[in-house]
């Protein structure tokens, strides 16, 4: 029984095996990441008429469907793909093919897998500063991934830096980020199943709250005076903040009244008034927030007068003065009246004194407490008790602060009766008509004035000889005495609304002066100098001439000169013309416009022999160049006989050799030393000489300036151009042709010009000669000394006796004779000397003017 069960089982697998079909799939196992497509291809050994696809589910798979297609190639195959494969496509796929009573199948397994996929990794991710960041990076794969971070190329060590942690998610967290945490992070996944590896670049950005740092909280400006104001805060973030400006809440966008710079970190607001004082907001906003200050304007106002009024009143009454100002801060405010300036309180107003008159002879001083000042806050008053004429004029009010100051007037218009001024004694003589000023001070201003004698007013039938003139605010008597009569007391009265004024007035007989008293005469070889007293008595007008009068001891007639008294006349007089070692007696009077009084007694004194000259007094000036001195020097006393010629000498102060002796004439008054060493001491001396013999020498010692480290440069505009430069040299030319041709036309015409002057002269004189002997002065042979060359000049040279007076003054006489009376006649001129004048051979020579000025 068992031998036929088996026979039957492998008759059964015979026929199996001789009815199936041989399928193939290929590939044998299929792996797909999701998302990917992939076909399968299944291949049927022999002809198939029917090959089928079944999926994971067991269910035929349909031809055309989107996501799974079977395509039919030929009677042996079939193709199966999947298209972006997911999950859901996992399982068994098995194709069946079929023929007749044949059929096969095979199978093959398809398995889904996650490929590294960033799901989730945007860049830029951006974070407020201080936050707890969370960096996303989102992946995905099968099997999950290990993710790692990179800062900078650099693994991040988490254990290093506390701050930083990778969560469970794998993103990257930062506890209190920073600015400098920002930059770019590496997000890196790695699957070691497959050995797949993947990374995003991941741009932190760290924004930055603003902050705004005030420099100044308070800003000070002033108001009304065209000034703008600025306010600024400095503003700092990321990215850069937007700055706005705000005033209770308002945002201040006007264009004419306030302007901003680019970024808006400074406001500037036009034209402050006191209006714009007050709280400003500085608003500074981002992407990290915004923050805001307050900034304050205080604005001050200038201190500025509103209300001060002129006031008009009458003598002796009490009137104030108001003003009144604003100003922030709040001014102090101030009197002042000329000169004087008011403290608060009571105060004496000018020390004034009255003037006494007939009306009102006693002289009064203010008492303390005339003036009274009050200030309260912004208004201040000045009060005159008891209003004097003298208090008239300008009251200036003046407000100040530390901002600034105004100054504005009141004007004080006191009405009071004419008081009067003027001399009182008035001197002159029988017909010599005088005038008598009263001069008038009232107001109104319309006064009435006359003059009286003996209560009759002036001018009269009986007074031909007085005359009225009359100014805005003075009246003159005119009064030519005839007789005794005639002096005497004259009124003036003056007459106004206000009330009336009289003044006595004194005319006196004036005298001839008494006789001044000569205190000492100091005689020198041929002048004395007389110092005497003037007069006691002036007789009543002034001195107008003094007379002196000399004559030899005892005999002769007397020389008289006149010297009339001007201004800056002293009590010296120097009379000249005097003999060498002679006695003289002199006496002095004096005369005004009555007539000359009487003479002083004589006195007697004796000139002085003739003597050596007194040395003359020096002046010394440094010229431009710094390296030349002008010596100039005054005459003194010539010790009765003239002056021949004066002795320059000069050395360095360090040097032991003086340079060669400078011979220079009686007339000059200078010379110039030239091409001197630079920053050195010089000493100076010059003598006067005459035929008597030499002066002591009067020295003087100087330095020279220190030299010059370069010629300053003219630069181009001290330059001529060249093309200037030679037309001004062609007009030169053509003016010295023409010259030369109307030169020619004369002599030949008019027997006149320049040729005939010349063709005309005759040869060379004794002055010629002279000229050509007096070439050499001195030479120092192979010497470094300047040569001198000296050309000599015919000049006339007066005598000792017209040379005029020389002493005493040290400087010229103290007066210029007018007339000389008797027998005083002035000497002969002695004839023409040599002059010799000293010019420049080159740069460094010594140069002289003997005619420049005289003293």
């Amino acid at each position: 029984m068992l031998r036929s069960r088996d026979a039957l089982l492998a008759s059964l697998l015979l026929v199996g095996c001789a009815a199936s079909l041989e399928v193939q799939i290929t590939p044998t196992h299929g792996e797909i990441s999701l998302g990917e497509s992939k076909f399968f291809m299944c291949d049927v050994g022999g002809v198939a008429k029917h090959i089928d696809w079944f999926g994971p589910s067991g269910d035929r798979i349909e031809p055309n469907r989107p996501d799974l297609t079977v395509t039919r190639n030929d009677e042996s195959s079939s193709t199966l793909t999947i298209y972006k494969a997911g999950t859901e496509d996992a399982g068994t796929y098995k194709c069946v093919a079929t023929n007749g009573d044949q059929q096969g199948e095979a199978t093959v397994q398809v398995k889904m897998f996650q490929r590294l996929t960033f799901t989730n990794a945007p860049s830029p991710q951006e974070f407020n500063e201080g936050d707890n960041a969370n960096i996303v990076c989102d992946v995905v794969s099968s099997p999950p991934p290990t993710v790692f971070w990179k800062y900078k190329g650099t693994k991040i060590q988490m254990e290093k830096d506390v701050r930083f942690k990778v969560l469970g998610n794998n993103h990257l967290q930062i506890r209190g980020i920073k600015k400098t945490d920002e930059g770019l992070y590496m997000c890196e996944a790695r699957l070691m199943a497959r050995g797949e590896i993947d990374l995003r670049a991941i741009n932190v950005v760290v924004n930055v709250l603003p902050t705004i740092r005030i420099w100044q909280t308070e800003v000070n400006a002033t108001a009304d005076v065209e000034h703008p104001a600025v306010l600024t805060c400095a503003v700092d973030g990321y990215p850069e903040p937007m700055v706005t400006w705000t005033r209770n809440g308002v945002k201040l966008e006007d264009e004419v009244k306030y302007g901003f710079n680019d970024d808006g970190s400074e406001m500037t607001i036009m034209d402050v008034t006191k209006l714009d004082e007050g709280e400003y907001t500085c608003i500074a906003k981002n992407k990290a927030g915004e923050n805001e200050k307050e900034l304050s304007l205080r604005v001050f106002v200038k201190p500025k007068i509103t209300y001060i009024v002129n006031k008009t009143t009458s003598e002796m009454e009490e009137e104030t003065l108001t003003c009144e100002a604003t100003g922030d801060p709040t001014p102090t405010i101030s009197w002042s009246y000329g000169e004087h300036f008011f403290t608060e309180g009571e105060q004496a107003h000018l020390n004034r004194i009255y003037q006494a008159s007939w009306t009102r002879p006693e002289q009064h001083k203010s008492l303390d407490g005339n003036v009274v000042v009050r200030s309260d806050a912004r208004v201040s008053s000045l009060t005159l008790k008891y209003v004097k004429y003298t208090d008239a004029g300008q009251y200036l009010c003046t407000a100040r602060s530390t901002i600034g100051e105004d100054t504005q007037a009141a004007y004080l218009e006191v009405r009071y009766a004419p008081k009067i001024h003027g001399t009182v004694a008035v001197y002159t003589w029988e017909g010599n008509p005088v005038n008598i000023s009263c001069e008038v001070r009232a107001y109104p201003s319309d006064v009435s004035i006359v003059w009286l004698r003996d209560g009759l007013q002036l001018p009269n039938s009986n007074s031909t000889n007085i005359k009225i003139f009359r100014s805005p605010t003075s009246s003159y008597l005119q009064v030519t005495p005839e007789s005794e009569n005639d002096f005497g007391s004259y009124n003036c009265t003056a007459s106004n609304e206000m009330g009336t004024e009289s003044k006595e007035f004194l005319l006196i007989q004036a005298e001839v002066p008494s006789a001044p008293f000569i205190d000492e005469v100091r005689p020198f070889s041929t002048t004395a100098l007389i110092q005497f007293e003037e007069p006691e008595s002036t007789g009543g007008v002034p001195v107008l001439k003094y007379r002196t009068q000399w004559r030899v001891e005892g005999r002769g007639s007397w020389v008289t000169r006149i010297h009339e008294v001007q201004d800056g006349f002293g009590s010296e007089l120097t009379i000249t013309g005097l003999k060498p070692d002679t006695s003289y007696e002199v006496k002095l009077s004096a005369a005004n416009g009555k007539g000359e009084g009487e003479s002083s007694s004589a006195e007697l004194f004796k000139t002085a022999p003739v003597r050596n000259p007194n040395p003359p007094k020096l002046e010394g000036s440094l010229q431009a160049t710094g390296n030349s001195l002008k010596v100039s020097w005054i005459a003194q006393d010539d010790g009765g006989s003239p002056i021949l010629h004066y002795l320059v000498r000069y050395k360095p102060i360090q040097g032991s050799e003086w340079k060669p002796e400078i011979r220079m004439p009686s007339g000059s008054e200078h010379v110039v030393l030239r091409g001197l060493e630079w920053d050195t001491e010089y000493s100076v001396y010059v003598v006067a000489e005459n035929q008597k013999g030499k002066s002591q020498p009067a020295t003087m010692s100087f330095r020279t300036s220190s030299k010059p480290e370069a010629i300053p440069d003219l630069g181009e505009e001290g330059v001529l151009p060249m093309g200037t430069m030679l037309w001004a040299g062609i007009l030169v030319v053509v003016f010295v042709l023409l010259l030369l041709a109307v030169d020619v036309t004369c002599y030949f015409v008019n027997k006149c010009g320049l040729i005939m002057c010349l063709c005309g002269k005759s040869g060379t004189g004794t002055k010629g000669h002279n000229l050509e002997e007096g070439k050499a002065a001195f030479v120092k042979d192979e010497s470094k000394e300047p040569i001198v060359e000296v050309r000599t000049e015919d000049e006339c040279t007066a005598n000792h006796n017209a040379a005029g007076p020389i002493e005493p003054n040290e400087t010229t006489p103290l007066t210029k004779p007018e007339k000389i009376y008797a027998d005083e006649k002035s000497k002969l001129e002695e004839g023409d000397l040599p002059h010799p004048l000293i010019s420049a051979a080159h740069n460094n020579v010594i140069q002289t003017n003997a005619t420049e000025s005289k003293v």
